[in-house]
């Protein structure tokens, strides 16, 4: 359930031209996972879809990746591995870090970007492809409210890029978390994120 104080609606004016859809890391990694998989995260597939559907030519699926080798970690995210070694058990396992089958036939024209890391910002290839699309807004779909999604969403900010979070299209493996990030910190930015829902995203971001 989404709190309706939370979706304070478009405060910016229209959705311009330049917008891209990033999908986070919408993957059966955390969907079925036994210990990253949320059942939040295949609940929200079909809001997600609707939204790459709508303009799948201008959506970025991300991925995240485990690296190779414990030893290719890069300094704390060693202790992260150690932590879940179940994971990085799985770095061959390529169908786990794929993205959901309701999103597969968006990707192409959509497209999909891995990062090792929580931040797309992070990844050569995610800032490449804003460049190409001359990227003014991001908006945002996908998994962790609180993490991943959190960790780009502040990328974004510090960019000057207008950001706008769909609350019904987001989900955590932590409900707190979710919950927490929707009421108090993504509140705390106000001057710069806005968040409305699926059905208000579709009926304002008109295909040109």
């Amino acid at each position: 359930m989404i709190d309706a104080a939370a979706i304070a609606g478009l405060r910016f004016g229209p959705i311009g031209a330049h917008a891209v859809h990033v999908a986070v890391d919408m993957q059966i990694l955390f969907a079925e996972h036994e210990h990253w998989g949320a059942k939040s995260t295949a609940a929200i597939g079909a809001q997600v879809a609707r939204i790459a559907a709508h303009r799948p030519e201008r959506t970025i699926f991300t991925r995240f990746v485990a690296p190779p080798s414990l030893r290719e970690a890069a300094g704390q995210w060693q202790t992260f591995y150690r932590r879940w070694p179940q994971i990085l058990a799985e770095k061959d396992n390529e169908a786990l870090f794929d993205l959901l089958p309701i999103l597969k036939p968006y990707a192409p024209p959509a497209r999909v970007i891995d990062k090792y890391v929580y931040s797309a910002f992070e990844t050569v290839g995610f800032q490449r492809s804003l460049r190409e699309f001359a990227a003014d807004t991001l908006i945002f779909t996908g998994v962790e409210t609180d993490v991943c999604v959190l960790a780009t969403a502040l990328g974004a900010i510090d960019r000057g890029l207008r950001t706008i979070l769909i609350a019904d299209a987001l989900a955590s493996g932590s409900p707190a978390g979710h919950a927490a990030a929707l009421a108090a910190i993504y509140p705390r930015f106000d001057q710069q994120v806005e968040v409305i829902d699926t059905e208000s995203l579709l009926r304002d971001w008109k295909k040109t």
